[in-house]
């Protein structure tokens, strides 16, 4: 996928994850906020032909390759394209709470427990300072947990973001207000464990 880049659509109902999150913040979320990222990057790109057949990963990766007076602009609208299609994707409205097999053994290696795992996600949202991600990692094979402002995306040759949870006001705001630690523990009834546990297993397979 490159330039134009397309709006994904929502893998579900703007409905589908009430109670945890509402309709509202989901519409307003998926067709103003992303939507705005990527129209904005598009808007950039149509002035740059030799980054036109880049991907999101290799805009975000690749920064020799991008030019000095719109590098950081490109990387804030690329992150915010690629941060909020992961976001999106990581949630569903399954009754899945709880990781697959190789992926919950990787987790209690890593972390000692899925609870623990809990934890340590949940401190990393929740004490994010300002706007900004947190994430589960895989990093050289090795999963970790970090966070992440304003839009930076942790990926790079060695680094795969397997999954993340945006801390942005707007994700929450609208029905959460400034209560964004209960807004981060709803958000783990939502996980895709199905779509977190496929993309590590697909991961896992590929060379260091």
């Amino acid at each position: 996928m490159h330039y134009p880049f397309e709006v994904e659509k929502l893998p579900y109902a703007y409905t589908a994850l009430e109670p945890f999150l509402s309709c509202e913040i989901l519409r307003f979320h998926h067709d103003k906020h992303y939507v705005a990222y990527v129209n904005k990057l598009n808007e950039i790109l149509k002035n740059y032909p030799n980054l036109q057949n880049m991907s999101l990963e290799e805009l975000l990766t690749d920064t020799e390759a991008l030019p000095n007076e719109a590098k950081t602009s490109i990387r804030n609208n690329a992150g915010g394209v690629y941060n909020h299609e992961l976001y999106f994707t990581c949630m569903n409205c399954s009754d899945s709470e709880l990781p697959t097999d190789h992926l919950a053994a990787a987790i209690n290696v890593a972390f000692g427990s899925i609870d623990q795992f809990k934890a340590e996600l949940s401190g990393a949202a929740v004490n994010q300072f300002g706007s900004g991600y947190a994430w589960l990692i895989l990093s050289n094979k090795s999963l970790e947990i970090i966070a992440t402002p304003n839009q930076d995306t942790p990926i790079s040759a060695t680094v795969t973001p397997l999954l993340c949870i945006d801390v942005w006001e707007h994700a929450y705001y609208l029905q959460y207000q400034n209560r964004r630690a209960d807004y981060v523990d709803n958000w783990f009834h939502l996980i895709n464990w199905d779509f977190v546990g496929a993309r590590y297993m697909s991961l896992m397979k590929e060379p260091v």
